[in-house]
């Protein structure tokens, strides 16, 4: 991938710049800087009406293929679009799970039937999803995970089939506010680790089950845990052969990995920004500790920034693999500990107001300094914990042996 912006790509970032400046006004300029990690419990109902605005404007799905709805852009028009995105203020997605996930899931993995069904909702943010992996005895192991399913006749003249769904998911991120859930199940009796897993499409709003809230240290509530006690799907709401879904969800994690990601960048240095200018508010930036360690975080963003191109364009030319090669590691380890690092720094910089919160009701109210702090410290465990991505680097790019299993 050509990483020299030329005049056509300089012509596409002022397009999407001028687009967002001309929108992000009136009703919508209060939702400016809303929502994302930690934060997702944030107007969600207008950043929703928000999507669908850009979903009406084309500005969803960007990368997708035209046919199946999205816009088509080449993976360096994409970074430009989530860079721009992230550098206007906009207020975070309400279906990332769907667009970035789901969708290029499908795409890959679906069937004709299943790509109409569910594509033109997620591009028009019409029905929202939530990602079923994680389970209280399967975090980072997702071969391990016990949620079952088997496939029953309706019972019906036309001789339909069902899934029914027993188990337990957890940490679910926004089952609460979503319509469907991709689901990781055993569908092989007697099967074990990768084997006999099959990738499920269920939807949530059914007597079968039940989504709990679980309360986190940032306020809200923005995972879950979700409960399948005789959930049921049709029969041919199965991504992928039954069976043999662990390919299809290990692709999608590679989706995870995607561009994206670099977004998130941008977010970061306007995060590290407002550090540095509580610093020069409270005196603490003349503290030559205080100063260096500031100091290494602007260089460190700079050089992920870099090598997250960098992985992008080794994806594009074949030479490395989103689903199981060593980039997308190495780049998920370098963000997640850079992040917690400035969470850590920010509350150096506070000092003893990093202690303190604003009553606010029944609740208490954190500035943005403590939930960064406090909601970071999760960066290194979710969507892949360090142990994990340091397996994969071992195994899959160094060739070492694979860790002993008790």
């Amino acid at each position: 991938m050509n990483l020299t912006e030329g005049a056509e790509d300089r012509a596409f970032r002022a397009e999407i710049r001028e687009w967002l400046g001309d929108h992000l006004t009136g009703e919508w300029a209060a939702l400016r800087g809303l929502g994302g990690p930690g934060r997702e419990h944030e107007a969600h109902d207008e950043r929703l009406a928000w999507n669908r605005h850009l979903a009406e404007h084309g500005w969803t799905a960007v990368g997708w293929p035209t046919e199946h709805g999205g816009r088509g852009l080449s993976l360096w028009q994409q970074v430009i679009f989530h860079e721009e995105y992230a550098r206007s203020n906009a207020p975070a997605g309400v279906n990332h799970l769907g667009e970035q996930l789901l969708g290029p899931t499908l795409i890959a993995f679906g069937t004709p039937e299943q790509q109409q069904r569910f594509l033109p909702e997620i591009v028009a943010v019409r029905e929202l999803w939530a990602q079923g992996y994680s389970e209280p005895g399967a975090g980072s192991d997702l071969a391990n995970v016990q949620t079952r399913a088997r496939l029953v006749s309706t019972g019906s003249t036309g001789g339909g089939e069902e899934w029914v769904i027993d188990g337990q998911k957890v940490w679910t991120s926004l089952a609460h506010l979503s319509d469907w859930c991709f689901v990781v199940a055993r569908t092989e009796a007697g099967s074990a680790r990768h084997q006999g897993l099959s990738f499920l499409l269920v939807p949530l709003d059914q007597d079968g089950v039940e989504v709990r809230p679980i309360e986190q240290l940032t306020s809200g509530s923005e995972f879950n845990e979700v409960f399948f006690t005789g959930a049921r799907t049709a029969g041919d709401l199965v991504v992928g052969e039954p069976g043999r879904g662990w390919g299809v969800a290990m692709g999608l994690l590679g989706f995870e990995r995607g561009v994206s990601t670099l977004g998130q960048t941008v977010g970061f240095a306007r995060e590290l920004e407002s550090v540095v200018a509580r610093a020069k508010e409270n005196g603490s930036i003349d503290d030559p500790v205080v100063r260096d360690r500031l100091a290494e975080l602007k260089v460190e963003l700079a050089v992920i920034r870099s090598y997250a191109l960098r992985a992008l364009a080794l994806v594009e030319g074949g030479q490395d693999s989103a689903a199981g090669g060593g980039a997308g590691s190495i780049f998920k380890l370098a963000w997640a500990t850079w992040h917690r690092t400035l969470g850590e720094v920010a509350m150096d910089v506070a000092g003893r107001d990093g202690l303190l919160t604003r009553e606010s009701g029944a609740s208490y109210d954190l500035d943005d300094h403590q939930r960064l702090f406090l909601f970071s410290r999760a960066d290194t465990i979710y969507g892949g914990s360090d142990e994990i991505q340091r397996n994969i680097l071992a195994e899959r790019v160094l060739g070492l042996p694979k860790e002993p299993r008790g």
